[in-house]
Parts: C-alpha cells; structure tokens; sequence
C-alpha cells in the first residue's frame, strides 16, 4: 500500500505480531467496538435519510458516538481506545464520499464472522520509542517480527492492527519513505499479455509460466473443507477446522502475492513504458468453467501492483482497450482473422507469418499502446478488414448462394 502526498511517498509496511493473552484480550473487544459503531452509525445515516430525506455527516456521527458511550446498553464503548472508534466513522464517511462520487457501491454492514476484524490508531493513540510500539490501553509493547527495517529516522503516522481468518496477527505502519524515487529513463518499452497457460507473455517472446497456486494446494483444501462440513455447527471443534481451512488459503493468497511482487517489480526496473489490456476480470469469472483459473492467476492483483509501482519508480502503464482483437491481427501485416478459437495456440497468416498466439497478442498489444501514447486516442477494434468490406457483409455474402 502507499499514499502520495505532496510527491513524497508514504508506504505501509506490514509486519507479523504476537500479542500476549491481555493484548488479544483488548484487541478482540477493540475489533468488536470498531464494527458495532460502524454499522450504528451506517445505520443511522441510512434512516435519517430514507425516513427525513436528512444528510448526516462525520461530526454528527461524532456526536451520536459520544451519546452512545453515555448510554447503559453500549457502555463498553468507553472501555476501548476512542480513536480507532473515531477512525472507524472516518472511514464510513469516505464510504459515502465514495458512493456520491460513483466510485464505490453503497456502504454495507459489518458481519462478524466474514468482515476483516481491525483497528486503527492514529499519534495520539500509540508511542513510538527506538523501534518499540505501545498501542493505548495496553502497558506492554507488541512482539513484533521485523522482517525488514523501517526507513531510517520516519516515524509511522498511522498503525493498523489486525488479525485474519487464519488467526494471524498483523502490524501495518503508514510512513514517508524516502528511499522511493523515479529510476533513471531507460528506452525499453513492453507489451504484456496475460493467460492461463503462461501467466504472462512479453512482446520481447518471453513466457512467464503460471505456479498456479491453488490447484497446488488443491488436495490439502479439500481435505480441510471436507472434515471442516462433518463438524457440528458452533462446536468448538468446527471453529478448529475453520481455521485450518483458512490457514490453507492464507498460504495460497501469500504465495501468489510474493510472485506477483518479484514479476512486477522486475518489469518495472527494466522497462520505461508497460502496456497492458484493460480486461473485464469480474465478468470473465463469471464463465465457470474458467474462473477459479483467473482467480488463482491474480490478474487483478497484477495490474494494481504494477500501476502503484510505476507510479513510485516514474514508469508509464498505459492499457489498450479491451475490445481490441490483439490475438486475431497479424502483428506482420495488419490483416484482421475472422475467427480465433481459445485452443488454437499457433496459427499462420496469409502474408507467410506464423504466430504464437499469446507473443503475436503482446506485440499487437505493445503496437496499439505506443500509439495510444503518441496520438492520446483510444484504441477500437478493427471494425472492416483490410478487404474494404465489414465483417458483418463478408458473413452475408458467405451465407449467398
């Protein structure tokens, strides 16, 4: 994660803690606290609109907080740390903003069992001292596992705390770091195309295969989920294999982002301008038959890291439109196939070309990104081929006898 302000770089490092029992103990009630006034003040800004067609904002939901605490009923309110709590309306309202703004769809409730249980606190909710960090309400410092330094002589400006379904504890410290500058202008250039079979195809012919993760892991997920189903409902035994599912995918999700990390930040250092394909990936998962594929190839997750990472380092992303036919046009000639079935791999053109399909689709894709770059259009599909005639009256006149 990282945050621009004022062309310096703020960074969240993350790093794994172990809270002693007293320290999970607050921990737990904090995490409770957090999602309760989120979704009672979610709740009253919903009614008072829909009931009095009435806009409440952050520093009226600030109010009800205070109100609530002074109330028999949510009176354990008080006995957490109120920043987090106050952070929590905080990020309810750039919910909101978001909503407004169509960014984001409308703000929902926070389950229990299925929402990401954390807490944050700001300076005046935790001390910092020689790399020692003590959250307020607590009287010992976290056991944190420092795996990597912070940037020397920052300060973190915001702490994250939370815990996921495996029942792993995390630390993320929000701090400038300095240390991320734009790498020196370089005249390489790449196209990418991502898949299946390859998880990326580069312009220059290079083949990045897929781990594919999840089917690695495939056989331990199943026997995990299968005991976690004979287990009854609110048992604690159930609770065990709950978790031990969890700990499987946790291994499979941390696996996956580690490649991904190590391929972006390769492309990034060694090419000045990225080009990708603006691909539609939720409506793609919704071809079942493909979408635990592309969900285990990360697609997402690649095009977010390589954006933020081009941003640090001064790279250019630019991306093509996603209705533009990279795999059927001849990155030779420019003539456009009519048809280019998903299990044809290899395929020969009418000026002599013979294409690899995936390496033909990134110089295609590389083809249309510098001129996106230079003309500032956007890239459509092909609508005739270079016969002079639409596709739609080619197939007309096939159809005549």
């Amino acid at each position: 994660m990282f945050v621009a302000v004022g062309g310096q770089v703020r960074r969240a490092f993350k790093f794994r803690f172990y809270p002693t029992e007293a320290q999970a103990a607050e921990l737990s009630r904090t995490f409770g606290c957090v999602r309760k006034v989120y979704n009672l003040a979610l709740q009253a800004r919903s009614e008072a609109w829909t009931q009095r067609r009435e806009r409440v904002g952050y520093e009226a939901t600030s109010a009800l907080l205070t109100a609530w605490k002074r109330t028999e009923e949510l009176a354990f309110l008080a006995e957490v740390s109120a920043v987090p709590l106050q952070q929590a309306l905080r990020h309810l309202q750039t919910g909101f903003t978001n909503f407004f703004a169509k960014r984001a769809r409308f703000p929902r409730y926070k389950s229990r069992k299925k929402s990401r249980a954390s807490a944050e606190y700001t300076r005046s909710a935790f001390r910092w001292r020689d790399g020692v960090l003590t959250l307020a309400k607590m009287a010992e410092p976290l056991d944190i596992r420092w795996s990597r330094p912070l940037p020397e002589g920052e300060t973190p400006s915001t702490v994250t705390v939370s815990r996921d379904a495996a029942g792993r504890w995390f630390v993320s410290l929000l701090c400038e770091d300095p240390s991320v500058t734009p790498l020196p202008v370089t005249d390489a250039v790449v196209g990418i195309d991502v898949g299946l079979d390859h998880l990326l195809v580069l312009s220059t012919g290079e083949k990045i295969g897929n781990p594919r993760h999840e089917r690695h892991d495939r056989e331990r997920l199943i026997k995990a989920q299968r005991a976690l189903c004979r287990k009854q409902k609110g048992s604690n035994n159930r609770d065990k294999a709950r978790v031990k599912v969890a700990r499987v995918h946790a291994r499979i999700v941390d696996r996956r982002t580690d490649n991904l990390h190590k391929i972006t930040t390769r492309l990034v250092r060694d090419n000045q301008t990225l080009v990708i394909e603006d691909l539609a990936v939720s409506n793609m998962v919704g071809n079942h038959r493909l979408a635990r594929a592309i969900n285990d190839a990360g697609w997402r997750q690649f095009r977010q890291q390589l954006e933020y990472k081009a941003r640090w380092y001064g790279r250019d992303v630019v991306v093509v439109d996603r209705w533009f036919p990279s795999s059927k046009l001849c990155s030779a000639c420019g003539t456009l196939a009519t048809a280019m079935p998903l299990h044809v791999r290899t395929w020969t053109c009418g000026c002599g070309a013979t294409h690899d399909r995936d390496v033909n689709a990134a110089r295609n894709i590389l083809a249309a990104g510098l001129a996106v770059s230079v003309c500032g259009a956007g890239v459509r599909p092909q609508r005739k081929p270079p016969g002079g005639l639409s596709a739609t009256k080619q197939k007309t006149l096939r159809r005549e006898p």
